[in-house]
C-alpha cells in the first residue's frame, strides 16, 4: 500500500491588498520551507563555521540522494559528533581562496551544504543579527578517498535504528521536511554530477558550503609533500563573470488546457501511468521563449490543441533534479480544440474530459503514480495525481472556479 498523501504547506494569513484581489497564494508540495537560507552569508566562512561548531546545529545525513528518515514522513537529524569523522572538525576554517590553492584533485571533499536556519527555534545560535536553528546536508555517500568515513558515519547512525529512506522520488515527507530535502537533494544531486568543468574538462572545487563549484589553476594531485602545485591548462571560465559555476534550475511548463466554452478539461497520459491515470500536459522551457508561449508551444505539440490565453497560477520547486515547475492555466481557441498525437508522439492518449468526470476524480480516483486506486474508486472512472503534485492543484483551481474570478497576476 502506498503513503499516506502529506498536507500541503500552509502559508501564514495575507490580508494584503492583493491576497484581497487575486486570492490567497498557492503553496506547493516542496514549497514553503521554514528556513531562511540567508544566501549572502554562505560566502562567510566565520559564519559558516560558528554554525557548523555550535551545539544546536542540525545536520541532515544523505547517501546516494536517499535522506537519513525516521519514517515516510519524518526527517532524522544528527548532531555534529556523528559527521566529523567525515568532515572533520573545522570544514569551514580555510577561506575560498586558500582552498583553491590548496586544491588536490586527489583528495575527495564531502560536500557539507548549508541549507539555512530556522529562525523558529531559538537555540542559542546567533551571528550578528541572525538567530535560529542552523541546519546543514552532509553527502555520505562511500566515494574516493572519503569512503572509508563516509561508510563509518553510514554504520553509526543506522545504529541508532533509523535508516535512509529512498530518495528516487520521494513523496510522502511531511511539508516542511519535503521542502528542506528538496533543497539539499537538488543541490547535492548538482554537486555529484559536476564534478569536472564545463570548460576544460578538468575537476572541479566544491565551495561556499556547497552553493558554488570553481575550476582551480593549479593542482596538487602527484605533488610530494612541500612541492610546488601544478599549473592547470587554461579554462575560459577563470576570465570575466563566467568563472563561477552556480547550480541551475531548469523552468518546466505544465498546464491545465480549458475547452473553449469552459466546461471540459485537456488531460494526457504516457505509457507509464496507471490505467486511466491521466495528468496535465507538461514540457521544458526553452531558451528565449516566454512562459505563455511555452504552454501554447507544449500543448500543440503533444496533444495538437490550440491554446489562446494562458494565466500563470502557481509554481513547485521539483527536485527530480532541478526544476521549477511553472503552473498556467489555458483556454483553446475556437475550432482548435481537435486532439491530434501525431507531432510529438510523446503521449500515449490525450482526451478532453467533462467537469464532473473530473470531479469525480478527484473525489475517488487520487493516488500517486505507484498506488493502488483508493477503495472508492470505480473501475474506469478517471484517475488522477495527487495534491503533492501540481497537476492536481491546476485541476483543482478550475473545477472550483478559478476561471469565474480575477486572475492571478
Amino acid at each position: 500500500m502506498g503513503h499516506a498523501i502529506p498536507d500541503l504547506p500552509i502559508l501564514a494569513e495575507d490580508d494584503s491588498m492583493l491576497s484581497r484581489r487575486f486570492g490567497r497564494e498557492v503553496a506547493n508540495y516542496f514549497s514553503g520551507s521554514p528556513l531562511n537560507r540567508v544566501s549572502f552569508l554562505r560566502t562567510d566562512y566565520a559564519f559558516l563555521g560558528a554554525a557548523f561548531a555550535h551545539p544546536s546545529t542540525l545536520f541532515l545525513p544523505v547517501e546516494n540522494l536517499s535522506p537519513l528518515a525516521k519514517d515516510a514522513a519524518n526527517l532524522t537529524y544528527v548532531n555534529r559528533d556523528v559527521v566529523i569523522p567525515l568532515t572533520g572538525a573545522e570544514p569551514f576554517k580555510k577561506s575560498e581562496e586558500d582552498q583553491v590553492k590548496e586544491f588536490n584533485s586527489a583528495n575527495t571533499q564531502p560536500v557539507i551544504l548549508f541549507l539555512g536556519i530556522n529562525e523558529k527555534q531559538k537555540t542559542g545560535f546567533e551571528f550578528r543579527e541572525y538567530t535560529g536553528t542552523p541546519y546543514f546536508a552532509v553527502d555520505v555517500t562511500p566515494k574516493g578517498s572519503i569512503a572509508d568515513k563516509a561508510k563509518s558515519v553510514i554504520d553509526a547512525v543506522k545504529a541508532t535504528g533509523v535508516s535512509f529512506i529512498d530518495g528516487r522520488r520521494l513523496m510522502s515527507l511531511n511539508a516542511p521536511e519535503a521542502a528542506i530535502y528538496a533543497e539539499a537533494r537538488a543541490l547535492l544531486d548538482w554537486n555529484s554530477r559536476n564534478p569536472f568543468c564545463a570548460g576544460c574538462g578538468q575537476p572541479t572545487l566544491s565551495i561556499n558550503a556547497g552553493w558554488k563549484r570553481v575550476c582551480p589553476p593549479s593542482d596538487l594531485a602527484g605533488v610530494l609533500e612541500g612541492g610546488a602545485p601544478k599549473e592547470r591548462t587554461g579554462c575560459p571560465t577563470r576570465h570575466g563573470i563566467s568563472n563561477l559555476c552556480f547550480p541551475r534550475t531548469d523552468p518546466t511548463v505544465i498546464m491545465a488546457i480549458v475547452s473553449g466554452d469552459g466546461t471540459k478539461l485537456l488531460l494526457g497520459r504516457n505509457k507509464r501511468f496507471p490505467p486511466y491515470w491521466f495528468s496535465t500536459l507538461a514540457g521544458f522551457l526553452e531558451p528565449g521563449e516566454g512562459i505563455e508561449e511555452a504552454v501554447r508551444r507544449e500543448t500543440w505539440e503533444e496533444s495538437g490543441v490550440t491554446v489562446g490565453r494562458v494565466v500563470i497560477h502557481s509554481s513547485q520547486p521539483w527536485p527530480y533534479p532541478a526544476n521549477l515547475m511553472i503552473g498556467a492555466i489555458g483556454q483553446a481557441i475556437p475550432g482548435g480544440e481537435a486532439i491530434h498525437l501525431g507531432h510529438d508522439q510523446e503521449l500515449d492518449d490525450a482526451k478532453w474530459f467533462t467537469f464532473d468526470e473530473v470531479r469525480e476524480g478527484i473525489a475517488s480516483g487520487v493516488s500517486g503514480l505507484g498506488d493502488p486506486a483508493p477503495a472508492t474508486y470505480r473501475e474506469g472512472a478517471l484517475r488522477l495525481p495527487p495534491q503533492t503534485a501540481i497537476a492536481n492543484q491546476l485541476i483543482q483551481a478550475v473545477i472550483k472556479g478559478y476561471l469565474d474570478t480575477v486572475p492571478k497576476i
